[in-house]
């Protein structure tokens, strides 16, 4: 006896449609990339027409990179691009002081690849220009913690991502210091390559920290020079 075949199973639907995903997308480049400086409005009228698509995308994008810490959005101004100072700066360096040195030195520890931060480092080295340098350097340190063998402290570090970028973007327009990031880059890999995971993470401690308090000095906090807690 011929039983009814069983209908195809439908395609799980995508959480975040195409279209909104390419204007996020190509929005957040624009922010992390410099074109769009902070304080800028986000028109949804004017990015829908740019991008060829109704206001929907747009507004399910911009919600999206609001999220992510990208976009501010007010009832009164709008949406704008998120400003950066040494406030907001601190908040976001502090967390990865907190977080990412640790997750470095679980990533040497368990004795993981680092070919992925090599090749990030070359990159960034062959860049030619802010914005793809900008990208590898993400990269390089993204392949530091992701190995570290905790999913969720890399997901908390995932989620950072962008402010710190945002942050970076800020921080290199005030004070161009990629030759001194790149050295710092290198000495920690090295570290790291060498299986000495305090040394690494201390590096790499130093780095994060020293990189906000060269933007963005706080004199109204701490003295310039006074590293009693390890970081600006």
């Amino acid at each position: 006896m011929e039983t009814a075949a069983s209908p195809a199973p439908r395609p799980l639907p995508n959480p975040i449609p195409s279209r909104t995903q390419y204007v996020q997308e190509a929005i957040k480049h624009g922010i992390l990339t410099g074109q769009l400086s902070p304080g800028s409005p986000l028109v949804e009228t004017e990015l829908a027409q740019r991008f060829g698509v109704s206001k929907t995308p747009v507004r399910e994008a911009l919600k999206t990179l609001a999220g992510t810490g990208l976009v501010v959005m007010s009832q009164y101004k709008g949406a704008t691009v998120r400003t950066v100072d040494a406030a907001m700066a601190r908040e976001v360096y502090d967390v990865r002081l907190l977080l990412e040195p640790e997750a470095l030195r679980r990533t040497v520890r368990s004795a993981a690849s680092l070919a992925a931060a090599e090749e990030a480092l070359e990159r960034a080295g062959r860049a030619a220009d802010p914005a793809d340098r900008s990208l590898a350097n993400r990269d390089f340190h993204r392949a530091l913690y992701l190995p570290c063998g905790n999913p969720l402290l890399a997901r908390m570090l995932d989620e950072l991502r962008d402010q710190a970028a945002l942050v970076s973007t800020a921080a290199w327009a005030r004070v161009p210091s990629w030759q001194q990031e790149a050295q710092e880059h290198r000495k920690i890999l090295d570290t790291a390559l060498a299986g000495d995971a305090d040394d690494a993470a201390r590096l790499l401690h130093e780095h994060i920290g020293s990189f906000v308090q060269r933007a963005f000095p706080d004199d109204t906090h701490q003295p310039r020079g006074d590293a009693h807690d390890g970081h600006p």
